[in-house]
């Protein structure tokens, strides 16, 4: 997970701020960053060619007691569930957006026929 805290820092010292004035200590950081993740929802996302130019497919959406292994190692974790393609991860604390993260596995494409997840999910 330690992909995670360089992606996360900027809404943890903002999450932080509101509620306290004056630099946060690390400590503080740390248990913020923890209770984050710990609630956040993953979007994944591939880019797909579409009508002359690009768009970014939704392939899933993960819960937080879903994420751990894509936590662990998205790379490999991307690889083995979808192949090749470069891949987004939206992250979101409720309904407030966290950050993103761009992850690019090498290898077939297995996602290309999967149906684009809907606004429901």
């Amino acid at each position: 997970m330690e992909w995670m805290w360089p992606v996360f820092k900027d809404y943890v010292d903002k999450e932080i701020g509101r509620k306290k004035t004056g630099e946060p200590s690390e400590d503080e950081r740390e248990a913020k960053f923890f209770e984050i993740v710990a609630v956040c929802t993953v979007t994944i996302l591939v880019q797909e060619p579409w009508q002359g130019s690009v768009r970014f497919k939704r392939l899933a959406r993960l819960a937080p007691n879903e994420t751990a292994a894509l936590y662990s190692d998205p790379m490999g974790w991307l690889s083995e569930r979808y192949g090749g393609g470069k891949f987004k991860l939206n992250f979101h604390d409720g309904w407030n957006f966290v950050a993103t993260q761009n992850f690019k596995p090498g290898g077939e494409q297995r996602w290309d026929h999967l149906p684009e997840l809907d606004d429901e999910h």
